[in-house]
């Protein structure tokens, strides 16, 4: 894999990927019953979004038994932070399993745990560029150690409606097993945005590059990004 930091682009090499879509009238969150490889106490404790995160992670890894991991969401356990916040406006005390749950990088710890995996494990959360900051992550480091697999996993959902209008469609998550011998690779590249904003997640579009295997373009505040596949 190739990284070009002069002119930001690279090469996205994906082994295999998952997406979990959580609209109503599609899948939902995932049921805890998908996610035996977490003890059963922790499960009923898990939000629609955990359940998202760790679901994809695990389909996406598959039997490997260690991988690094690069998670990223742009609001992460909001709504649960929000639900503690309202608890302690009103005098209540706060669950420390909630609060242990509520960090931004809870799934990676309960994903490393339940595996009993040590490798690295990374959260970010970059705004609306959330999933192209975090991809670009899992890649760096992937060009590390290009012997080694990166798993990126990220996922989102709309913010409670007291926070104003939603900035996602609505919930869903995106697993990407990079590395070698992978039979899909994606051109990417970023560079200022100058033209109106793009009226999508920014993961909605990189989807949709995969599932149709052609260009997409995303533009954001500070940002237009692109993806390509390359042909094989």
């Amino acid at each position: 894999m190739q990284i070009d930091k002069d002119r930001a682009r690279w090469s996205v090499p994906v082994i295999r990927w998952i997406e979990w879509d959580a609209h109503p009238q599609r899948n939902g969150a995932p049921p805890s019953s998908e996610l035996g490889f977490i003890d059963p106490l922790l499960r009923r404790r898990l939000s629609p979004l955990a359940r998202m995160s760790l679901k994809v992670a695990k389909d996406c890894v598959g039997e490997r038994a260690s991988v690094r991991m690069v998670y990223a969401s742009r609001h992460g356990e909001l709504n649960r932070t929000t639900e503690m916040l309202q608890d302690l406006a009103a005098g209540e005390s706060v669950s420390p399993a909630a609060f242990s749950l509520s960090v931004h990088n809870a799934s990676t710890g309960l994903f490393s745990i339940a595996r009993k995996d040590m490798a690295p494990a990374t959260a970010i959360s970059a705004g609306d560029e959330s999933f192209g900051f975090g991809l670009l992550e899992a890649c760096l480091q992937l060009a590390s150690e290009p012997a080694e697999p990166v798993l990126l996993v990220y996922a989102d959902e709309p913010v409670p409606d007291l926070y104003g209008a939603a900035d996602t469609d609505c919930a869903h998550a995106i697993g990407l097993l990079l590395g070698d011998g992978a039979g899909t690779h994606i051109d990417c590249s970023y560079g200022e945005n100058g033209d109106e904003e793009s009226g999508e997640p920014q993961s909605r579009a990189f989807l949709r590059c995969l599932k149709q295997g052609a260009a997409a373009q995303w533009r954001g505040a500070r940002n237009a990004w692109s993806w390509e596949p390359r042909a094989q």
